[in-house]
């Protein structure tokens, strides 16, 4: 050791003792200052955890993060204690949906945005998106409405609003000029129009991504840009054998059965591959799958606990929707899924970035909830519970920066990062269910403790029961 080093790692030290000799206090810590002290991190830009450490926060971001004993807390700050506690970056819900159309209930947005916060939600892609959306966004951003950070995605571009490659372009340069972040993509666009869509998003920087449409196919949609594919949407059309692809062209139908009798486990590979190559997230949504391919009775659903905090109307139209029963025999159903977890397992293994979603409040996805039911599936699939975990936080940070163009700092626990934050009384890296053992949540600096997440979950409890 060099005679500099060496005083260096004396000096703070002897300056801490020559400082409590003297009788100093520590400096004032700045208003409103949260200090999490000698707690686990899951810093989530590395493997594993970091023991002791102390996570300073200011004005809604994280201004120090490290051991313990080398971090000072101001005097004034206010302390949690993280002592046998795990603290972890906030989860984000990248296929969610807040009530559409030009001024719905107020209450009933903001019912939704609390029951995200509640499961530990600090961030949502919100992808049927309205006008008033974009000023939501800005509101949650400022901190006036208690809710996740929003991305809005734009009212989709589907066969029916843009029927003709005209019809998408005045769509894209619409939405670009309103300021949504993203322009969704629905089924029903022919290839003529998604090329053309496709050459007027890069002129204007708007990233697209949702569905793949039929006459579009996977392979073209990666190869011409798509940002996100949502529901693994072609993933099990694309890696069918030569024959089942050849029907299909020529327009002859094809059962669930045959298509899952069809897969190539050698093109498994190959589009994995592409979607690496190509840079495209994938937002799985398989709880919401395994509902509407599987569910035949809604009642084990509806006893479920968290939906005690939906509407009655929500209830019965889940209860309508699962009326129709499964899309084919169970045997055939289960093997369908099996193939779809397969892939997910497949690409999360090759590095491809997976981002958590689950379509809420789609099939008995309970806003909130349904993500951690989601995370079951993930892991059922095959994922490691680090593979999920980075799917929801430091995976969702990269997107929003690279794909969505836009400088928010997040998705890990390090000076600088947005503080969104969750913290644990287990460790989610031993149990994922740990996920759910919630001390309190922080969104932007708001530290919101259990019991206040209690008293909104009792209250909404009530509102529903009348």
């Amino acid at each position: 050791m060099t005679a500099g080093a060496s005083l260096r790692r004396w000096a703070r030290p002897v300056a801490v003792a020559l400082l409590a000799l003297a009788g100093c206090a520590r400096p004032q810590a700045e208003p409103g200052t949260i200090a999490f002290v000698d707690v686990t991190t899951l810093p989530m830009d590395r493997p594993g955890v970091l023991e002791h450490q102390t996570v300073v926060v200011v004005n809604g971001a994280i201004t120090e993060a490290g051991p313990a004993g080398e971090i000072t807390v101001g005097e004034g700050a206010t302390i949690i204690d993280g002592a046998g506690r795990y603290l972890m970056p906030g989860l984000a819900e990248m296929h969610a949906h807040v009530p559409p159309g030009e001024n719905p209930p107020r209450d009933e947005v903001e019912d939704i945005l609390f029951l995200y916060v509640a499961n530990g939600v600090t961030t949502i892609r919100g992808m049927l998106g309205s006008a008033y959306q974009i000023a939501l966004a800005e509101e949650l951003r400022r901190g006036d409405v208690l809710g996740p950070n929003f991305y809005v995605g734009a009212p989709s571009i589907n066969g029916n609003s843009a029927p003709t490659p005209e019809a998408a372009e005045r769509l894209v340069r619409a939405h670009s000029a309103a300021g949504y972040d993203l322009q969704k993509i629905h089924p029903g666009v022919s290839l003529e129009t998604w090329d053309h869509m496709v050459a007027v998003a890069r002129e204007v920087g708007l990233r697209f991504g949702g569905h793949v449409p039929t006459d579009v196919g996977l392979v073209h949609a990666i190869e011409t840009g798509m940002s996100t594919v949502d529901h693994l949407d072609g993933y099990v059309q694309a890696v069918a054998s030569d024959d089942v692809v050849a029907q299909v062209n020529t327009g002859q139908p094809i059962s669930l059965e045959g298509l899952v009798d069809g897969v190539d486990e050698e093109k498994i590979a190959e589009i994995v591959r592409l979607t690496i190559d190509h840079d495209v997230y994938v937002v799985p949504t398989m709880y919401l799958w395994e509902n509407l391919y599987g569910a035949t009775d809604a009642e084990p659903f509806l006893a479920q606990p968290e939906m005690r905090y939906v509407s009655q109307a929500q209830r019965d139209a889940w209860r309508r929707q699962a009326a129709g029963g499964p899309r084919g025999a169970p045997d055939v159903v289960r093997a369908f899924l099996d193939v779809r977890n397969g892939i997910l397992e497949d690409l999360a293994d090759a590095g491809a970035p997976i981002m958590m979603g689950t379509d809420s409040p789609q099939m008995f996805n309970v806003p909130g909830f349904a993500l951690h039911r989601e995370i079951d599936v993930m892991s059922e699939a095959g994922m490691t519970n680090q593979q999920i975990l980075a799917s929801g936080t430091v995976t969702v940070g990269r997107y929003v920066r690279d794909h969505l163009g836009i400088d928010d700092q997040f998705g890990t626990i390090g000076a600088g990062q947005r503080a969104d934050l969750v913290l644990l009384d287990a460790s989610p890296l031993d149990d994922l269910d740990n996920l759910t053992r919630r001390v309190g949540v922080m969104v932007r600096g708001r530290w919101v403790p259990r019991a206040e997440i209690d008293a909104g979950l009792e209250a909404l409890e009530a509102k529903h029961a009348r």
